[in-house]
C-alpha cells in the first residue's frame, strides 16, 4: 500500500484565526502565525509541513473554507 503525504495551502488574507483547524489537526502541522494579515488577524499556517498526512480535517472544519489540502503518494 502506498503511503500518502499531504500539504496544505492557507489563503492567509481570508483566514480569521479561529484556530479550529489547529485543534483538529492530529499531527500538529498547523500553528498560528505571529504576523497578522491585512485585516488584523493572526492566520493559520503549516508550521510543521513534514508532519502533514493529508487527512483534510483542517479543510473540513474551517468555517471560511480557506484551506486547500493536497495529497501525494510516496
Amino acid at each position: 500500500m502506498a503511503k500518502v503525504r499531504g500539504s496544505i495551502v492557507v489563503d492567509i488574507e481570508k483566514c480569521k484565526g479561529c484556530e479550529v483547524c489547529m485543534v483538529s489537526c492530529p499531527t500538529g502541522t498547523i500553528a498560528m502565525a505571529g504576523e497578522v494579515n491585512s485585516k488584523g488577524y493572526n492566520y493559520a499556517w503549516p508550521a510543521n509541513p513534514d508532519l502533514c498526512i493529508g487527512c483534510a480535517n483542517c479543510a473540513m472544519v474551517c468555517p471560511d473554507g480557506v484551506i486547500t489540502v493536497y495529497k501525494t503518494k510516496i
